[in-house]
């Protein structure tokens, strides 16, 4: 069965364009704290409608921002996840840097997220991401233990409607039902805690439901696929997650 999905995966690249590199005064190592890891490897083979692979680290461009945003955690950031700074203090990218990396990284990932989701016969937007299994100190569940899966429509923690975010991007019914999937398969489940959606997920999601479809974040807990002493998938664990997921989204596709 192909998902009814679109699939985005803006965050499963640690790729460094050469003329960029240079500016950038993270460690190797700290260079790939920036990718979800396990993303590509888990949503990006599935039979969805489409998958959008981003090809480019976000610390080129972050996809899940918006386009206008110019702080700190903007669209070309300037620390890190960790609060690391990205950039030596003389190779902080100016407007017109910015300007350029929006215009070659950035668009033409939206064009193609855009044109994906204008086709008739999908049910929606899954914005996949993975994360550390605690919090790490940035986070806003810093030092707490994570569930397995976290779906986020942009919601309360119960997948209520959250004033301070706006509407949420599918419904209660639906995110509980969805739930429920995930947990008999045997994950367990937070609704928007520690993330209730990122920029792609929530700007998508407003034409999405006022379409009649849905959009929804996915993030997935590193702990169930990545050896806690060296710090690389496990490829047996990454196949076992990659089965259990595509047969909650096989379930969660045909019922709605």
């Amino acid at each position: 069965m192909r998902l009814p999905f679109v699939i985005s995966l803006p965050h499963c690249s640690g790729e460094i364009p050469e003329g960029i590199r240079p500016a950038i005064a993270l460690t190797q190592a700290e260079m790939v704290d920036a990718i979800d890891v396990g993303t590509r490897e888990i949503f990006g083979c599935l039979p969805a409608e489409r998958v959008l692979c981003a090809p480019w680290s976000r610390l080129v461009v972050d996809l899940n921002r918006p386009p206008g945003q110019r702080d700190a955690k903007g669209p070309v950031a300037l620390v890190d996840y960790h609060g690391r700074a990205v950039y030596g203090p003389h190779a902080v990218p100016d407007e017109k840097e910015i300007e350029d990396r929006l215009a070659a990284y950035y668009q033409p990932y939206h064009r193609q997220l855009q044109k994906a989701l204008q086709l008739s016969h999908i049910k929606g937007l899954l914005d996949c991401h993975s994360l550390k299994g605690i919090g790490p100190p940035e986070a806003p569940d810093a030092g707490e233990k994570r569930k397995d899966i976290i779906l986020g429509n942009n919601g309360g923690p119960d997948g209520e409607n959250n004033p301070a975010r706006g509407e949420t991007i599918c419904t209660l019914a639906l995110l509980n039902f969805m739930k429920q999937v995930f947990e008999e398969k045997g994950f367990s489940v937070s609704l928007n805690v520690p993330y209730a959606g990122g920029f792609i997920a929530a700007h998508y999601g407003r034409s999405l439901v006022a379409d009649g479809k849905m959009a929804l974040q996915i993030e997935i807990n590193q702990d169930l696929y990545v050896d806690p002493l060296t710090e690389e998938m496990i490829p047996s664990k990454v196949a076992d997650v990659r089965t259990g997921i595509f047969e909650c989204l096989q379930k969660i596709g045909k019922a709605i």
